[in-house]
């Protein structure tokens, strides 16, 4: 009889362990879910999300403790859009963060219950989520990622002073791009250079379509588009046959030598300037006093590739950052 009765309080301590175990691993369902509805996975939006849990974190919020997050995405595809801001939403999160023009536009039109953070947009009252720049709309705010292209285009001239034009490939179906577009010929004209827009359908045309800069552009200039960053190898391999540097908005390119140099705005900032207004949130504040975030200048760095450098035979400014 002992050795039954120890046999089954054996069994219910072991129970409670596996128990507390699995609890202190799964997070609870009560606690306030932020969910994140991406495009796709890419490395400098991977970063600017990281970005965002380490702002909350600082600011008390931590991951399967006091707060839980559902993070998904669509691989690039558009269509599966509907499907997973519909999925996220029916989870009853107590925020959406929507990264990418065409989803913030998507769940602007058919969220209205849920505080909206865009995150990672260009010109996100050009792309009519907020009326006034600097102003909430509705149930949405956010955090940009305009670059200072004034910045970068001086920068890649100071390296290549003897450039006439920028080249510049856009996805036609991105309005962050088009946005972009605009702004550039706008930055150009005010250092003396011109722009050849190559505008992009699909990733597959890029190889194609690149053969348009030949001879032409003296340099290319890559912004933050999700549509071309992911095909940046190919991009890069097109670039170098035409000896044509790169530079580009984001420094993971360069980090991993697809690139020249990079003089843009730092991804973590633009994650932590999203977290902050999430923050506030979720410490009740109403969303219609929260203004939306753009990166100052000191959230903008300066990259530049050992290897491309020596091969451009160009010299290193000394407030770059170099990798290899």
């Amino acid at each position: 009889m002992k050795k039954k009765f120890l046999f089954i309080t054996t069994i219910a301590v072991l129970s409670g362990a596996f128990a507390t175990f699995f609890n202190f691993k799964e997070p609870k369902k009560d606690l306030p879910l932020v969910a994140i509805a991406n495009i796709g996975p890419l490395k400098d939006l991977e970063l600017s999300i990281n970005g965002i849990q380490k702002e909350l974190e600082e600011q008390g919020f931590i991951k399967d403790k006091t707060i839980r997050y559902e993070i998904a995405d669509v691989a690039f595809d558009q269509s599966l859009i509907p499907q997973m801001v519909t999925n996220l939403k029916n989870h009853n999160p107590k925020i959406m963060v929507v990264i990418s023009t065409s989803i913030a536009q998507f769940a602007k039109g058919k969220i209205r219950d849920i505080p909206l953070v865009f995150h990672a947009i260009t010109d996100p009252q050009n792309a009519g989520l907020i009326k006034d720049k600097n102003q909430p709309d509705e149930n949405m705010t956010g955090s940009s990622d305009m670059q200072d292209l004034n910045v970068i285009l001086s920068f890649a001239k100071s390296l290549f002073p003897h450039s006439k034009t920028v080249g510049l490939l856009y996805s036609t179906s991105e309005n962050n791009d088009v946005v972009l577009l605009n702004m550039l010929r706008s930055a150009a004209l005010s250092i003396g250079l011109s722009v050849l827009a190559i505008p992009i359908e699909q990733p597959r045309d890029i190889s194609i379509r690149m053969q348009e800069l030949k001879g032409k552009a003296d340099f290319i200039y890559v912004g933050a588009s999700a549509g071309i960053h992911s095909a940046m190898p190919t991009v890069s391999s097109e670039a170098k046959k035409m000896n044509i540097p790169i530079f580009d908005s984001e420094d993971q390119s360069v980090r991993d030598g697809l690139a020249l140099a990079s003089f843009g705005v730092n991804y973590e900032a633009v994650g932590r300037n999203t977290g902050k207004l999430i923050a506030k949130l979720l410490n009740g504040s109403d969303i219609k006093t929260l203004a939306p975030i753009y990166p100052t200048l000191q959230e903008h760095k300066c990259f530049i590739n050992k290897n491309q450098a020596e091969h451009y035979k160009i010299k290193i400014p000394e407030n770059a950052i170099v990798t290899e």
